[in-house]
């Protein structure tokens, strides 16, 4: 197994396959759990907006006020994760969630009904303190597959766990779109915390390892300031804001554009939009999958920077032909294309921030992943403003520039660990 350039063998856990797999089942589960929550808004946002008279700039700062919340505290979610450990942080975390998403079923109701500032107040509260408490999920999971994933297989776990949020994705439009034509979009959301308060349950009745193996010599127990004092790490953060600015866009307002945009009725845009996420599904953990593959026969240099050089490219690509189809469902399969694509590279950039920053992983992962959500929260206020001043087609555009950026970004990125820096020069 390729451990840095030279293709040095890697030392890992001794946590038997089976145990560390059960682990980063549960992780999924979690991460699956938590984009329910996050996404249900999207997918209501059409009922929604019309019983709370909200425009689409108002709902775009609806979905940012979620990403605000999420970036704000994705360092200290690291940090916590850290210190008390992935368990009892992603516990904590699947009880919040399932508590602010249902206090967002109050929203527009009662004495303050008619107040339509104090609803739109009210949900930008709501949205944001759903943020925090899911900041601490993907640090704490990164964490978790620092510790009991062996080496040669993070790229692939990690896969697996960003891909649960296509799971969720895929799984929101359908769910939440059947529920709310039937009862409202009120009983919609809350269907959707019912997994959260599963996982919860599910991290309470579990433990940690008892002995949780140590960091390995190519992962030294590295502070944060060395992190933030690699040009690759900087490097990677950028990318992953960049990528998080194309990659929020499909978040929180794929769902809208098919139907506000190219005129689909709900149910066939809850159909259309779970696309996306079916192929995400199976390009998330293929992208990680074939990372350390490349990892395993050419090092982590090749290893890391071929998956997202390649993804990025072909998300921006498939973003603009998209963009341009004259039929809707072409439109949609192309736009779906660009999705798969975008998120691919999910598996390479937290392998290689849990290589780089290595026993701090979960401050590393909650540096990366609020640059991410820079990009995220910029993201959907922006697209609606550039779409209503220069038309969809070259807001969309403006994301794939973005997209192609974020790929070249990696020419400069070495994934080996900092100990190694001397090396590397």
């Amino acid at each position: 197994m390729g451990g840095d350039g030279s293709g040095a063998p890697a030392h890992g856990p001794t946590m038997r396959p089976r145990t560390q797999w059960a682990w980063v089942s549960l992780l999924c589960a979690t991460a699956t759990a938590g984009y329910l929550c996050r996404v249900n808004a999207s997918v209501a946002g059409a009922l929604l907006m019309q019983e709370l008279h909200l425009s689409q700039p108002q709902m775009g700062w609806v979905f940012s006020a979620f990403v605000l919340g999420y970036m704000l505290f994705m360092v200290p979610g690291g940090l916590l994760a850290d210190r008390w450990g992935t368990r009892r942080v992603l516990e904590a975390a699947s009880w919040w969630w399932a508590a602010a998403t249902g206090l967002q079923l109050l929203v527009g109701q009662g004495r303050l009904a008619s107040n339509a500032f104090v609803t739109f107040a009210a949900l930008l509260v709501l949205r944001f303190v759903l943020g925090v408490g899911q900041a601490p999920l993907f640090p704490a999971a990164a964490r978790g597959v620092a510790r009991w994933v062996e080496p040669g297989s993070r790229g692939r776990a990690n896969g697996f766990v960003v891909a649960a949020i296509a799971l969720g994705s895929a799984l929101a439009p359908p769910l939440v779109s059947a529920v709310m034509v039937r009862w409202g979009w009120r009983v919609a959301l809350g269907v959707t915390a019912l997994p959260a308060l599963a996982t919860a349950v599910a991290w309470r009745l579990v433990g940690e390892p008892a002995a949780p193996p140590s960091p390995t010599p190519e992962a030294p127990d590295v502070g944060p300031r060395p992190t933030l004092r690699s040009p690759s790490f900087v490097l990677l953060t950028l990318s992953y804001t960049l990528q998080g600015y194309v990659g929020y866009i499909f978040v929180s307002w794929f769902y809208l554009y098919l139907v506000q945009e190219r005129h689909f009725d709900l149910l066939k845009g809850a159909f259309a939009s779970t696309l996306p996420w079916l192929l995400s599904m199976a390009s998330i953990p293929l992208g990680g999958w074939l990372s350390d593959r490349l990892v395993s026969r050419y090092g982590r240099i090749v290893g890391r920077r071929t998956v997202p050089l390649l993804g990025l490219s072909l998300a921006g690509v498939f973003l603009t032909l998209g963009a341009r189809a004259a039929n809707a469902w072409l439109a949609a399969g192309a736009l779906a294309l660009s999705t798969a694509f975008v998120l691919c590279v999910e598996g390479p950039f937290w392998a290689t921030v849990t290589e780089i920053s290595g026993g701090r992983s979960g401050v590393g992962g909650g540096i990366m992943n609020a640059g991410c959500n820079v990009g995220g929260f910029v993201s959907p206020i922006l697209t609606p403003v550039l779409a209503a001043a220069i038309g969809w087609t070259r807001a969309l555009d403006v994301a794939a520039v973005l997209a192609l950026v974020a790929a070249l970004l990696w020419l400069g990125i070495d994934p080996r660990p900092l100990s190694r820096a001397g090396a590397r020069g």
